[in-house]
């Protein structure tokens, strides 16, 4: 396996410390990562903002850092804009997507990240399900063009479960399209771990990972003088090995199944013990202690 550190990290979009994109990779060099995810959208990669002519400097400084480009990781929900039908927002996340397939291109990589739907209330689900399935096609055709793969995380509602997102990667019938399966999604939503891995594996090339423990929320009736139980809980992220997903079964069975793909962590939710530089530089190495340890 090879190890990556996801650049949201330090996005500052939770209170943690921000740091330009270079500032990310140098950081990610620093800590002893062989690669970097790189977050497609400002503070970091935005297509906006990062030229092609950019791209190509960039790749210089990824060289000189002795790293490789794990993903780009683009930020899509593809039933955005549903009630507005003549604002052309899939075909504005496509080429989104494509921008970014591009960039991953010229600074060596071969993936780009997606998310699939949320879904909206009010709307017919199968609705939403071909436009999201037709959106991905055709980002994956686009990103074919420059050798590039799109992978589905399983985050968004459609396709967060593993029986659906498998249904989802069959109906989208495009060789270049892989599922980012991750463990914390299928462990808070309560799936068999090593059943599910086993169902993915095959189709992985890399996977996000962060541990977190999960806190029950109640909420206090005075007039019954007692508790009601709220969900769902709330989750904060902690070192690798301290939280409560099953991580050692996840792991044994993308080994058992042969995976040699990235695993790219993320601290992407509010971190326990804040959010100094110094915390994610602790976390990121506790990452990797683990990791090579296990």
């Amino acid at each position: 396996m090879k190890y990556s550190l996801f650049t949201v990290t330090f996005a500052g979009f939770w209170g943690q410390h921000r740091l330009t994109l270079e500032e990310a990779i140098d950081k990610t060099a620093e800590l002893g990562f062989e690669g970097v995810e790189i977050m497609g959208k400002r503070p970091h990669l935005s297509p906006l903002d990062y030229s092609l002519e950019d791209c190509k400097r960039l790749r210089e400084h990824l060289d000189q850092k002795g790293l490789k480009l794990a993903a780009i990781a683009g930020y899509t929900d593809f039933t955005g804009g549903m009630e507005s039908a003549e604002v052309p927002f899939p075909e504005m996340q496509i080429a989104y997507v494509e921008a970014l397939a591009q960039r991953a291109q010229i600074l060596g990589g071969d993936l780009v990240r997606i998310f699939s739907s949320y879904e909206r209330p009010g709307v017919a689900y199968t609705a939403q399900w071909q436009r999201t399935v037709n959106a991905i096609r055709e980002c994956a055709d686009r990103a074919g063009e420059y050798g590039v793969s799109v992978g589905i995380q399983n985050h968004h509602d459609i396709g967060a479960d593993t029986k659906t997102l498998g249904e989802m990667l069959l109906q989208i019938d495009r060789p270049n399209v892989i599922p980012m399966y991750d463990c914390w999604s299928i462990h808070l939503r309560g799936e068999d771990i090593a059943q599910g891995v086993r169902t993915m594996a095959p189709k992985m090339r890399f996977t996000t990972v962060a541990d977190y423990v999960v806190l029950p929320r109640t909420h206090y009736r005075a007039e019954l003088v007692h508790y009601e139980e709220l969900n769902p809980p709330a989750v904060f992220a902690v070192p690798m090995g301290e939280g409560e997903l099953d991580y050692k079964t996840f792991f044994d069975e993308l080994e058992k199944a042969g995976f040699d793909g990235w695993v790219s962590y993320e601290m992407c939710s509010t971190v326990r013990d804040g959010g100094e530089l110094a915390t994610l530089e602790r976390y990121a190495k506790r990452f990797l202690e683990y990791m090579r340890n296990r």
